[in-house]
């Protein structure tokens, strides 16, 4: 056997090396692959980009958001460009296609949500977008599946019973003065929402910060904005009913495999549930009467549990008050910590608040 055989059969067993721009290739699609995969089952990142959580979760904080602690949702919308939510980066091109709707399973959790939570979902109100594509939100669940809810002058009750409250809550109150404040002086303050109003500034804080301002000289009073009972605010959900945001209720958290009687009254509180979050495919309300496969249903049994969410600012978020409860299918994780937080109005140096870096959500 000749040496020219043996080099010719290693050369054949040698493997083809690799262009560079494959390598680059295959590592970045196994990057993408296991960021999804940890994205999707284990914990995300979201940023705060609203007041309505204030001032226990700033505008600028971004959260790390735990899939496992109620379990991971399996994707509902599958054909998506990896990395995305509702638009390519930077542009308004769709990042996915509803072509293909799977039905939304969860895997098991460690934990059941509770009341104080401080969750992340997809808005419920969001019609144009599928399910796992709507909008995220971050609200303070305050009653869970079977609460029996009621706002009164601002405080929660649940089943009965004062709910607690959480120790950043605010509300908004006049400040009455004379004199002129600058932006510093709130700034110095940590009150992010001052707007001057006639006789004063309107300024949405802490009970224990409007105590301090009306403690001052030059301030005659800061007085608490509540509205009256059975005072009706426009655009509180349910229509017809005389509630506001600070008298609300008592109204029922619909609970999975629980039954309840449809009359004209109950039908405005579950109608936008039957309609359209319990997959129901032949519902339809007509004359004030709820139908169910072309049969006039008297009673109605609930097919999944359901959340009421508030944001702790009070006076300045757009919460269940206003659109409705939180199907659990709708629900993406619990917020658990802040890992940086952005202050966009502060000096160069100071943007970043170095003091809320890997703060617990509370």
């Amino acid at each position: 056997m000749s040496l020219r055989f043996w080099k010719e059969e290693a050369a054949k067993q040698q493997p083809v090396k690799k262009s560079a721009l494959r390598e680059w290739g295959n590592a970045l699609m196994f990057a993408v692959v296991v960021s999804t995969f940890v994205r999707w089952a284990t914990f995300e990142a979201y940023a705060i980009p609203t007041p309505s959580m204030e001032k226990s979760l700033l505008v600028g904080d971004r959260l790390f958001v735990s899939k496992l602690h109620y379990g991971s949702r399996t994707p509902i919308t599958p054909l998506q460009v990896p990395l995305t939510h509702q638009t390519i980066w930077g542009t308004a091109i769709p990042a996915y296609t509803d072509a293909i709707q799977l039905k939304p399973l969860r895997l098991p959790g460690f934990s059941q949500i509770k009341r104080n939570d401080a969750v992340v979902f997809n808005y419920p109100a969001e019609a144009q977008h599928p399910t796992d594509q709507k909008t995220h939100y971050v609200k303070r669940c305050v009653g869970i599946a079977g609460d029996t809810l009621e706002i009164r002058s601002g405080n929660v009750y649940l089943n009965g019973k004062a709910a607690d409250t959480p120790e950043q809550q605010q509300y908004a109150y006049l400040v009455t003065t004379d004199k002129v404040l600058q932006e510093k002086f709130f700034h110095d303050r940590d009150i992010t929402e001052a707007y001057g109003v006639t006789g004063g500034y309107m300024v949405h804080t802490t009970a224990e910060k409007a105590k301090a301002l009306a403690s001052l000289d030059f301030v005659q009073e800061a007085v608490l904005q509540q509205m009256q009972r059975n005072e009706a605010e426009a655009g509180i959900f349910p229509a017809g009913y005389t509630w506001n945001r600070d008298h609300y209720g008592p109204l029922y958290v619909p609970k999975q495999g629980v039954t309840v009687a449809i009359t004209p009254e109950t039908l405005a509180l579950y109608e936008q549930i039957i309609l359209h979050y319990e997959q129901n495919e032949n519902a339809e309300v007509r004359d004030g009467r709820l139908y169910l496969d072309g049969k006039e249903a008297k009673r109605y049994t609930f097919k999944q549990n359901y959340y009421f969410m508030l944001g702790d600012n009070r006076h300045n978020s757009l919460d269940s008050r206003y659109w409705g409860f939180v199907p659990e299918d709708h629900v993406v994780g619990k917020a658990v910590f802040v890992w940086m937080s952005v202050d966009q109005n502060a000096e160069l140096f100071d943007k970043v608040r170095w003091s809320r870096l890997l703060q617990v959500v509370d």
